[in-house]
């Protein structure tokens, strides 16, 4: 791979205009293509699969005509008193001007909405008086039948005793006709007595049956009690658009017109401001924010290398590699659901790595000119070392990103591959657009003293020849690992969530809406849940609302439930509906244990258990995060054995690997605290402007760690080859590691100041989904490099010495030669001039160049060994001062190290 790199790296070199101009064409493709292909970028975030949708896809199947989503469009006074009939009407006609929208199935006036649920209430006030009135009357007409019938029953015994007096008086004959008349009539009253009391009693009946409906449906209500469409005191409302679609599905053009139209009403005294379901705001890619990190990184390249064009040219390089990507991707989105953050993330690291990918390529062509070496030779040689270790570099964060896609989750593993494509066209564009610009700069690359100095001798840097005191290692070692687990501590409280209009900024609709929802009608308002129950068996039609009354009370006495609302059985009367609101947020624990609750919930019904599945946007977004949350160990594992096996080829040790690995889970779990504390405990808020702190980004995690990996990976491979490099060529192991740590630590630092610098420009970003995760890569960053590879790995190399390159000889004949840091191609082109070097320390995936690709630079702050080189340049060596035992060949093919006492 050297040899290919270096020849390409000539290519270039003679082939400049060509190269730059064939970037720019596929620039230009790429924007074209874009252009054409491009679709709709959407901040909703789903997980096909998970039990939400399965209860949205039952809905489906059972409420054909209740089907797509909804968002909430929420109205108040700005003087905070109640709205006037004129306002009203406006309002009115705003969702009803709202139907006309593309996209829109219905649209619910909160006005009208309130009016018929009072209507309702009150109807159950009318009726129970109503009833009560029946009942009255029914009972003063019982008591007429029953007087009428104690008068039939005496007005019988009077004839009956007018029939015994004519009998015994022998006159029953003459008397029996006036006798039979006045039976006669008596049955006639008693038939009429009869008629009547059917009558009452089928009244009665009636009244019970017009009772029991009142009775139940005054239950539903009394369950229903807290929800409001107008606020208690009038000032404020909120009202329904409904969707043709779900939520998730509804196109964003849809939702920005529907957006659009509310914001635009400019109803007089009255502000409108539309949810986080229907103004789904997409970041912009670049903010002011990024490009303060951009000046950042640019500052300190010009620090670093002392001219404007050297400065220049990387993040030239890195903008045009964002640009190829970025659009590139895009190009794909008419075809591929890109969520809002997919694109950012790609822009975020493809500046971070461009950037540094470039500059060790250059920094190591800058250390072999000012040796002495030609032009287009230094350039192919360049890309050949330093290049070659970032390709391994850039592959190793490559293999962590697209490792994403193992997660199963479609918009995870689509943000994996976009970021993967990224820093795939950043190797591409350093190992060729750089070289090309570096042809074309010339020796401007360097500072007009640099070109002057170019040639003549110099004094070769002294660097340390004893190492650290044992007592400062321990020191070293337990004091950080102490400093990590403090910072670690916080995440043990990590909860994970997606961010809900809270989250939003102040200024924005969203959270002006969430705000008023959650001040007048109940923060369980922002997040209502869908409870669909499943029946045993139909249940009778006569039965369905006393079956929608105990399971409606069953829902509401679990806690945290502050309304329950039915919203209809289905036609086969198997599925009944309720809107269910919490007590609490959409982001709180509570909430999330009110889903599991009702999830668990099952209710006697007919002689059998009816069972509750959960649907709703809160209901979604914790689906989400517990998906996420269970496949995070899984990717952990992945990636924490990939960097296992990598390590293990490349340092030919096993425990060099395995301190790598646990210095990046420290360094992961601290970033982890520091990401808890700010944006979920609310610390030091004002400084991140975390306005309402709240779960975690449930995708966080998992990004996170595919992106410090690579990044650890290179600031260990970087550092430690140094230390492996010096160790091979006949130092003591504990003074390898003073070697390596010196003569690596001005590139790392460089390295992690841009990268730092670039992601904390994303922490200031427009949109809250952003913040988190450039805090997190910044802090990452900051710990990774400063703390955990500069401080406690090289206290570890230290206390470990000669064990710390230990390796099975089985295993030692088996491993492949892996020679990152190209010092095969090294020796077949020896760098000639004053200084000379130890050989090539090997980068690490992002830092880069080898310890001998920053000899020159490294040279000049005194932080380099030399060592003498023969003159045929195979890189034999002589025994080092400080080495008791002669040096076998540092050249040798398995770059084995020599066996001596640390």
């Amino acid at each position: 791979m050297a040899g290919l790199l270096y020849r390409l790296g000539r290519f270039c070199a003679s082939r400049h205009w060509l190269v730059i101009i064939s970037w720019i064409l596929v620039l230009a493709i790429s924007g074209g293509t874009f252009a054409l292909f491009s679709g709709t970028i959407s901040s909703a975030i789903s997980i096909p699969g998970t039990a939400t949708e399965q209860v949205q896809n039952r809905l489906a199947e059972k409420f054909p005509a209740a089907t797509g989503g909804s968002g909430s469009i929420v109205v108040s006074t700005q003087n905070g008193k109640a709205f006037t009939a004129a306002q009203k009407r406006d309002v009115a006609a705003l969702f009803a001007d709202l139907k006309s929208l593309g996209g829109v199935k219905d649209t619910i006036d909160p006005f009208a909405q309130q009016r018929q649920l009072d209507d309702q209430r009150k109807q159950v006030t009318d009726g129970r008086a109503q009833i009560a009135d029946g009942r009255a009357k029914l009972d003063a007409g019982q008591q007429q039948i029953d007087s009428g019938r104690t008068q039939l029953a005496q007005a019988q015994r009077q004839l009956d005793q007018r029939k015994a007096q004519a009998r015994s008086a022998g006159q029953l004959a003459a008397a029996q006709p006036q006798l039979d008349r006045a039976q006669a009539q008596i049955d006639r009253q008693q038939q009429q007595l009869a008629a009547s009391q059917r009558t009452i009693t089928e009244n009665r009946d009636a009244l019970q049956t017009q009772q029991t409906k009142l009775e139940q449906g005054a239950a539903l209500l009394d369950l229903s009690k807290n929800i409001r469409f107008v606020s208690a005191d009038g000032s404020a409302a909120v009202g329904t658009v409904r969707f043709d679609q779900s939520t998730f599905a509804t196109p964003q053009p849809q939702k920005k017109a529907i957006s659009d139209r509310a914001e635009g009403a400019g109803i007089a005294g009255v502000d409108v401001a539309v949810s986080n379901d229907i103004s789904q705001g997409v970041p912009s890619v670049l903010g002011p924010g990024e490009v303060v990190g951009v000046v950042i990184a640019a500052v300190v390249l010009l620090v670093m290398l002392g001219t404007v064009v050297g400065a220049a040219l990387p993040l030239v390089s890195a903008v045009l590699g964002v640009g190829v990507a970025s659009l590139a991707a895009l190009s794909f989105s008419g075809l591929v659901e890109f969520i809002s953050v997919t694109p950012v993330l790609g822009v975020m690291l493809g500046l971070a790595v461009g950037i540094d990918y470039s500059l060790f390529i250059l920094n190591r062509h800058r250390a072999q000119l000012k040796r002495g070496m030609s032009l287009h030779e230094s350039i192919g040689l360049a890309n050949g070392t330093s290049g070659n270790a970032v390709v391994f570099a850039g592959s190793t964060v490559i293999v962590a990103l697209l490792a994403l896609n193992i997660t199963g989750i479609p918009f995870l593993g689509l943000m994996g591959t976009v970021g993967a494509g990224a820093v795939l066209v950043a190797i591409l564009i350093a190992i060729t657009f750089t070289p090309a610009l570096l042809s074309l700069v010339g020796m401007r690359i360097l500072r007009k003293k640099e070109r002057a100095a170019i040639g003549r001798d110099g004094t070769a840097p002294r660097l340390p020849t004893t190492p650290m005191s044992t007592w400062r290692a321990v020191v070293t070692l337990v004091a950080g690992i102490a400093v990590l687990a403090v910072v670690a501590l916080p995440a043990t409280q990590m909860r994970l969530g997606l961010p809900s209009g809270a989250s939003e900024p102040v200024t924005s609709t969203q959270y002006q809406a969430y705000k008023t929802l959650e001040q007048k009608f109940g923060a369980g308002q922002n997040g209502p849940l869908l409870a669909v129950a499943e029946l045993p068996a139909p249940v009778a039609q006569a039965d369905v609302t006393a079956t929608e009354v105990s399971l409606g009370r069953a829902i509401a006495g679990e806690r945290n439930v502050s309304a329950v609302a039915p919203i209809g059985a289905s036609a086969d009367r198997t599925v009944i509906a309720f809107q269910v609101i919490p007590g609490s947020g959409p982001d709180s624990a509570d909430t999330e244990q009110l889903v599991r609750d009702l999830r668990g919930l099952s209710v006697d019904v007919g002689g059998g258990q009816a069972t509750f599945g959960v649907a709703g946007n809160a209901s979604a977004n914790i689906d989400v995060s517990a998906n996420l949350a269970d496949v995070l160990p899984v990717y952990l594992v992945v990636v924490v054995g990939l960097s296992l096996l990598i390590l293990i080829l490349v340092f030919r040790s096993i425990l060099v690997p395995l301190t790598a690995t646990i210095g990046f889970v420290l360094s992961l779990l601290a970033a982890f605290g520091g990401i808890t504390a700010i944006y979920q405990f609310g610390w030091l808020s004002a400084v991140f402007g975390v306005h309402d702190p709240a779960p975690i980004l449930s995708f966080l995690p998992i990004i996170e760690i595919g992106i410090l990996f690579g990044l650890a990976m290179d600031y260990q491979l970087f550092l430690v080859s140094g230390m492996r490099e010096a160790y091979a060529h006949g130092h003591r192991a504990k003074v390898a590691v003073q070697r390596g740590l010196h003569a690596g630590r001005a590139v790392v630092t460089a390295a992690a100041v841009i990268m730092i610098s670039v992601f904390a420009g994303f922490v200031f970003s427009e949109s809250t989904i952003i913040r988190p995760i450039g805090f997190g890569l910044a802090f990452g960053v900051l710990i990774d490099a400063f703390v955990v590879r500069m401080l406690l790995i090289p206290a570890v190399m230290h206390l470990l010495g000669r064990s710390a390159w230990w390796l099975p000889r089985w295993l030692d004949r088996i491993l492949p030669d892996v020679d990152v840091e190209g010092a095969k191609l090294e020796r077949e082109h020896p760098v000639t001039g004053p200084v000379t070097v130890v050989g090539s320390a090997g980068s690490g995936a992002g830092a880069g160049s080898a310890a001998a690709s920053s000899s020159s630079d490294a040279a000049e702050s005194g932080e380099l060994v030399s060592v003498g080189a023969s003159a045929d340049g195979r890189g034999r060596h002589a025994a080092p001062t400080d080495a008791p035992e002669p040096t076998p060949d540092a050249g040798s093919p398995s770059g084995r190290a020599p066996r001596h006492r640390a």
